[in-house]
């Protein structure tokens, strides 16, 4: 994996971001075509978004969970070293619509810190093989 490749459909997802950036601080050089990798890295998909937990009474929502999810798989050559994996981690906060600029930014660090759990999910299965 000395020279790698990330095949992405969004190379401006959180995902890729953080991944290509864990990549290079691990010292793997990064292609920008498959042709030059020794293996290729393929995120199928990346997606990101979250969904109401519960309402109040007045059917206003009061708990939300962010959800993010990837498929991705790992190839050299040939050789499929690690078949499609699809991971999904999720967190849960309680919503104020009081406090809408304050509950944003806590969705914000929590899709962050969902983020840099996949990265370090995924690194952690790629440094077995």
């Amino acid at each position: 994996m000395e020279r790698t490749y990330i095949a992405t459909e969004d190379r401006y997802s959180q995902f890729y971001r953080a991944f290509e950036k864990r990549m290079l601080a691990s010292g793997v050089e990064l292609t920008e075509s498959a042709v030059d990798a020794t293996a290729t890295f393929s995120i199928g998909f990346d997606t990101t978004a979250q969904r109401v937990l519960s309402v109040s009474a007045r059917n206003v929502p009061t708990e939300y969970e962010v959800y993010y999810t990837i498929a991705y798989s790992l190839d050299s050559g040939t050789n499929n070293l690690l078949p499609q994996q699809t991971l999904t981690l999720t967190r849960d906060y309680t919503y104020d619509s009081t406090l809408v600029l304050g509950k944003a930014r806590e969705e914000e660090l929590l899709r962050k810190a969902i983020v840099d759990d996949l990265v370090r999910i995924v690194m952690k299965q790629i440094s077995t093989l």
